[in-house]
């Protein structure tokens, strides 16, 4: 990665002081198969399409292999700059629907969400990445593993939900505050979204959930989400879907295969299993009780106003 190319000159190139070339007679029409190919005004034949192609590959190449070590020292800086840049993508994404103030506190609660897995992975003693934003699909955390078995996968999992509903309860004395609805709706959504991604499906964090309660739970997760899909049909909902059948047909078929380190993943004790399903009954009824709560009545007059 440290080589540099040489770079030669281009074609048609003069060195300083060179006589220039006596220009050619322009040519005639081609006599035929073997007739010679037309030059350029100093006498040099036009360069063929793949050195055009090559010649800015290799000039880019040359300037990659030439910053590539001030790149990789700035790395932890660009970490940050693509959390803040996708987060400011997501906001005018979203803007162009709700406009920029909803769009602020949607990717923030968002932000808040996804920060519970980091903290999680971390306390796991795993490394994670900084939060990823993707318009209309989200936003990700990277990490080369979840946890040593079924239940650190669990408590990364529902670790988001956790933080995501504390963030958007706090959405509800900012509105008693301010008296502006637009905390409230944004506490409704807040709820919403985590209730969501507890469905019993992975990649979401109910299927995290389900590794270490029962791994049976992700097939009523998929007839959950086909019956999504027939009933809702988006793509968001559909691409989840296929992610969630391939994830789970992957997961089965590796239990299946009777490999000890695949079941002594999912080998979890009774106390950690009964943890699990509480905090996960316990966040669908905070979240049904929360939407409950800050669902906004709305007439046809309000939303034609």
């Amino acid at each position: 990665m440290d080589q540099e190319p040489r770079s030669t000159p281009p074609p048609g190139w003069l060195a300083p002081g060179a006589p220039a070339p006596t220009p050619a007679p322009a040519p005639g029409p081609a006599a035929g198969p073997g007739a010679s190919r037309p030059e350029d005004a100093f006498g040099e034949q036009r360069p063929t399409l793949l050195r055009r192609i090559l010649g800015p590959l290799l000039v880019a190449g040359a300037f990659v292999l030439k910053f590539g070590k001030i790149v990789l020292l700035a790395l932890p800086k660009l970490k940050l700059l693509t959390t803040s840049g996708t987060m400011l993508v997501s906001v005018a994404a979203y803007s162009l629907i709700w406009g920029w103030k909803f769009a602020i506190g949607f990717v923030v609660l968002l932000f808040v969400h996804e920060m519970g897995h980091v903290i999680q992975l971390r306390r796991e003693g795993l490394a994670a990445s900084a939060p990823v934003f993707i318009p209309f699909l989200g936003a990700a955390v990277w990490a080369k593993s979840l946890g040593d078995d079924a239940a650190a996968e669990a408590r990364v999992g529902l670790a988001g939900p956790v933080l995501g509903t504390i963030g958007a309860a706090a959405c509800i004395p900012l509105a008693s505050l301010t008296g502006n609805d637009l905390f409230t709706a944004l506490a409704f959504t807040g709820f919403f979204l985590n209730l969501f991604n507890l469905l019993p499906i992975v990649p979401l964090d109910g299927g995290r959930a389900m590794a270490a309660m029962s791994p049976w739970m992700w097939l009523l997760g998929v007839f959950g989400m086909v019956v999504a899909v027939l009933t809702f049909p988006n793509p968001i909902i559909i691409l989840i879907a296929l992610l969630g059948v391939l994830e789970t047909y992957r997961r089965f078929k590796a239990l299946r295969s009777g490999d000890e380190k695949v079941r002594a993943y999912y080998r979890v004790t009774p106390r950690q299993r009964l943890l699990v399903g509480l905090v996960y009954l316990g966040l669908i009824a905070v979240l049904v009780l929360g939407m409950d709560a800050t669902h906004l009545h709305r007439t046809i007059d309000d939303a034609r106003g």
